[in-house]
């Protein structure tokens, strides 16, 4: 191609290599040197030993050539570039550098398989030939040309295009002198000629919203939990005690003194760990941290991937609040969203021109609940991506684990749609087989770069599987949530208790597939928003029934198969439900009632982490016994769970009508002591006292198929909790 059709393209913002044009390049007798550099008066080669070389204006549009006599390359040189308004810069030639991106790392990129995919696209700090800068990479392989704008170079985007390296689709550049915090974004020309300006895909921080911009973040985090890794590395989760408070980081609590602004995460650092730990969770669940644009989505509308949202400080700041977890010994799971992703134009929604991310179909690429684009699992690079973000959180970030969200919506693809709003697979079935190989890929791969972390799954259906092994056909994920024992526990608890005996069967069937996959039982968010009011709101009766309901509630979970969540200010009984800009009401921590429940959550955490029974074969049914599953009469149920060695036994007996039960006997497996370990009803709790004075005398009179029996006191609304004396 003639170099002036060269120069025209260049122009013209549609050269797919400016390096060919752009930058030091050998002629006979010496070396040309070409510039771009719109709205420059000036430009001046400044070389180490020698006298500045002028360059001449080659076009009328910003472009400056000479030559340099007697020089060769390769060239270290400077720009010193005079501006319209008077003001002079000097620095290195973005197109002075070869490719930061290798033969290996375009190959893997091209087969979607660069596990480190966030390591060589996006925006990294780089000293290159002993000059220091970003090295900026992106993905955009239908795109005309692109360029980095950003602080540096006010937003121009005929400053530094980028160059296209081939047929992986990834155009880069180096740029000398820009550093951490320096803002930017891709200045992309689709193939529809209509040029776009995009945030980073991979970008590692952000402005804080409603700005949009990408901004440039190194990793200067100093990490102290080293120890920490190494257990969990030999950690198994599903026979290990596991409790998490799950939290909105945004409205955990708020700052008064300053507009009642969110905390920072060095400032929730100081104070929730601590909170967690005291409570006893052995885990704490975020809801996304993920950079997105409309606060009201709670970070399930992401548009970075890969960047902690600003919101709440620097990605260090968020790195500090992980570490500050983990001294305390608790682990760090946080809510991750590849279902799907919202259609905002400065994101990933047609980023290159074309559907890239999303299908091109709206029966495939368009999610009709949230009007949201749904990823295109059957694309490489797309996979790629969602691969290497949750690596990011997994190890850039040092997270424990990784709660899927609406899993579901990504197995069907029918999910939500109507008859003819759909396409069916290959086989004409409504499985999107494209995203259930994804979902195993994922787990498959963060089980092995991430040893004992959590992948769990947010996931309503009879699909058969989910925490099985990929290697036995399953979908390999550590968890599943347990939402049928959620829907059917609250529709039981929140029916007066005198309906109750209708609807024993609500209470009692989660024990039909309790063992059929390693679940969570969640009371989260998702309970407690959009009109159906606090846990504490839902329960019947007066106060104090609402209050000893949900006391009970919670005992009869914790007791059950299964590990448990429980969403920030259910422990505390919040009464109304959760508001996204407040924060927990924890002026009830004045009220002896509400102070009582979070008395008695502290405490079934601490007996829960201290009795095997309850966690060591919580998906075994060897681990789990009825002992009385029919008295629906008196909305009563027993059960006993087992830890497989002599005397580790717990008994967990329920009253769920607001009568007390005397004389009530239940079967046990051993005549003698059995303590009372834990009741509801206690007036620390902020119950009425009814109970057993702290042990039950078991005789050896057989009943409910086991050799002895013990006559109880059942509180009303409450729940007893027997261990053999010594176990």
């Amino acid at each position: 191609m003639l170099l002036r059709n060269e120069i025209a393209l260049l122009v013209e913002r549609a050269h797919p290599d400016p390096h060919r044009v752009l930058g030091a390049h050998a002629k006979r007798g010496g070396v040309i040197v070409r510039a771009y550099l719109p709205e420059a008066t000036g430009v001046r080669v400044i070389r180490p030993g020698t006298e500045p070389a002028r360059l001449r204006r080659a076009h009328a549009d910003g472009v400056f050539a000479g030559t340099l006599r007697a020089a060769s390359l390769p060239l270290r040189y400077e720009l010193e570039t005079t501006w319209r308004d008077g003001s002079v810069t000097v620095e290195a030639d973005p197109y002075a550098f070869l490719p930061l991106l290798g033969e290996l790392d375009l190959h893997l990129l091209r087969e979607g398989r660069h596990e480190r995919l966030q390591t060589v696209l996006g925006a990294h700090r780089r000293v290159v030939d002993g000059v220091d800068g970003v090295g900026f990479a992106v993905w955009a392989p239908s795109a005309l040309s692109v360029s980095v704008v950003g602080d540096w170079n006010a937003w121009d985007g005929r400053r530094h295009p980028m160059r296209n390296l081939g047929d992986a689709g990834v155009w880069e550049l180096f740029v000398p002198g820009v550093a951490d915090g320096a803002r930017y974004k891709f200045d992309v020309r689709g193939g529809d000629g209509v040029v776009r300006l995009r945030a980073d895909p991979v970008a590692t921080a952000a402005e804080h919203p409603p700005a949009t911009a990408s901004v440039v973040a190194g990793d200067h985090h100093e990490w102290r939990d080293h120890d920490w890794l190494e257990r969990r590395a030999a950690a198994r989760p599903w026979a290990e005690p596991l409790s998490i408070y799950e939290v909105h980081l945004g409205s955990w609590r708020r700052n008064p003194l300053e507009d009642n602004r969110p905390l920072t995460y060095r400032e929730l650092a100081d104070e929730l760990p601590a909170y967690v730990e005291d409570l006893g969770f052995t885990h704490v669940e975020l809801l996304p941290v993920m950079e997105h644009p409309f606060g009201g989505s709670w970070g399930y509308q992401v548009t970075g991937y890969f960047a902690p949202t600003a919101r709440h400080g620097t990605p260090d700041d968020f790195r500090a609040l992980v570490d500050a977890f983990h001294a305390r010994g608790i682990g760090v799971i946080l809510d991750w969203v590849p279902a799907h992703f919202p259609s905002d134009e400065f994101a990933l929604a047609r980023f290159d021109g074309t559907a890239l991310y999303e299908h091109e179909d709206p029966r495939l690429g368009r999610h009709p609940d949230w009007d949201t684009l749904i990823f295109n699992y059957g694309r490489t690079e797309v996979r790629n991506f969602l691969l290497a973000s949750a690596l990011t959180w997994l190890e850039g970030f040092h997270a424990d684990g990784l709660r899927v969200d609406a899993v579901a919506s990504m197995l069907y693809r029918d999910y939500s749609r109507q008859e003819g709003e759909w396409v069916p697979n290959v086989h004409g079935g409504r499985e999107n087989l494209e995203a259930v190989s994804f979902l195993r890929e994922l787990n498959a791969v963060a089980h092995r770069r991430a040893p004992g972390a959590i992948i769990a799954a947010e996931e309503s259906t009879a699909w058969p599987g989910v925490s099985r092994p990929t290697e036995q056909g399953g979908l390999g994920f550590g968890f599943k949530w347990n939402m049928g024992w959620m829907h059917d526990t609250l529709g039981y608890l929140t029916r007066d208790p005198v309906h109750r005996r209708h609807h024993h069967d609500e209470l009692t069937f989660s024990l039909v597939y309790a063992f059929s996959e390693h679940f969570v039982l969640p009371l989260s968010h998702d309970e407690v928003v959009h009109g159906k009011g606090s846990l504490l709101q839902k329960m019947p009766g007066d106060r104090w029934q609402q209050l000893a309901t949900l006391r009970a509630l919670y005992a009869y979970m914790w007791a059950h198969p299964g590990k448990q969540l429980l969403f920030m200010g259910g422990e505390l009984a919040q009464a109304r439900e959760w508001d996204h800009d407040g924060s927990v009401d924890w002026h009830l921590r004045d009220d002896p009632a509400h102070e009582g429940v979070q008395a008695l959550v502290r405490d079934l955490n601490h007996a829960y982490r201290a009795e095997p029974a309850l966690w060591r074969h919580d998906a075994e049914p060897e681990g789990f016994r009825w002992v009385v599953v029919d008295d629906r009469d008196a909305n009563t149920i027993v059960f006993s769970r087992h830890a497989g060695d002599p005397g580790r036994e717990l008994v967990c007996a329920c009253n769920f009508s607001p009568v007390p039960r005397s004389g009530y006997r239940i079967g046990l497996s051993r005549p003698g002591r059995w303590r009372e370990r834990l009741n509801t009803d206690a007036a620390r709790y902020g119950g009425s006292g009814i109970g057993n004075a702290g042990v039950v005398e078991a005789v050896a009179e057989p009943s409910h198929g086991l050799p002895c029996s013990a006559e109880v006191t059942l509180p009303p609304l409450g729940v007893v909790w027997l261990t053999m004396e010594g176990g």
